[in-house]
């Protein structure tokens, strides 16, 4: 009977640690419910500056990791502003200038409107594990919700963020957190998903509190308000003449 009691033991100890998935599983998940082939959104940017808040609206076209379009509808003062993204490159397009400009170099870095999101956030769009090796570090609670926590540690040159920490909540396979490193392991960002969705047979978080952790101000929320996956988008949308 005692030996009986151990194998059995040792056999729920076995499917327990079976069913743990990898972290390279729940990047492979994660990437499944938050890339497309492409999408179409509209959204909300508000921004939580030390001065106050101000609200921005746009509907944006993403193809793949390679190219997006944005236009900016409210308000008024930032209307018809456009930005186009291009592979490696990206175009910036205001309408009070009538002027196309291409964002490139440090420029990259530079905050998008005064947000907590630079040039290089709006830019990428990769799949993770096409850029980074995930280690799961353990499990965790966030905001009353189980999570694994997993660090990634980028394997490619040209990312925005050579480290990530994400808190990952087990049931739906979505970050629900998450802190962006440099290189040198400073903290540079910390991001926390929110108002979780079921999209299109996916979970989707739709709004996103951006802190960038070396400004003022209490951060930038980014809310999606209408998303479609996977929809025809005509080739002309991506196309600088689509700036004007």
């Amino acid at each position: 009977m005692k030996t009986i009691m151990i194998i059995g033991g040792l056999l729920i100890c076995t499917l327990g640690f079976a069913q743990e998935p990898t972290a390279k599983q729940i990047l492979d998940q994660i990437d499944q419910n938050m890339s497309s082939e492409n999408r179409v959104y509209t959204s909300q940017m508000i921004v939580h500056a030390a001065r106050g808040s101000r609200t921005m609206e746009m509907k944006s076209w993403t193809a793949g990791d390679n190219q997006s379009y944005t236009e900016y509808l409210a308000p008024a003062r930032e209307k018809g502003t456009k930005m186009l993204k291009l592979e490696d490159k990206l175009w910036f397009y205001s309408p009070s200038t009538d002027r196309i400009i291409q964002i490139s170099g440090h420029m990259l870095r530079q905050s998008v409107m005064g947000s907590d999101l630079s040039y290089e956030d709006m830019m990428e769009d990769r799949k993770l594990q096409d850029v980074y090796d995930a280690e799961l570090k353990g499990n965790e609670e966030f905001q009353g919700v189980d999570c694994y926590v997993i660090e990634l540690t980028a394997k490619v040159s040209d990312v925005t963020y050579h480290g990530r920490k994400q808190w990952i909540d087990k049931s739906k396979l979505i970050p629900l957190k998450e802190e962006l490193y440099a290189k040198g392991g400073k903290l540079l960002k910390r991001t926390v998903l929110s108002d979780v969705k079921k999209i299109e047979g996916r979970w989707f978080p739709t709004k996103i509190h951006y802190k960038d952790m070396l400004k003022r101000g209490d951060g930038t929320e980014f809310i999606i308000t209408d998303i479609q996956f996977d929809v025809n988008i005509p080739d002309h949308i991506f196309t600088k003449a689509s700036l004007r």
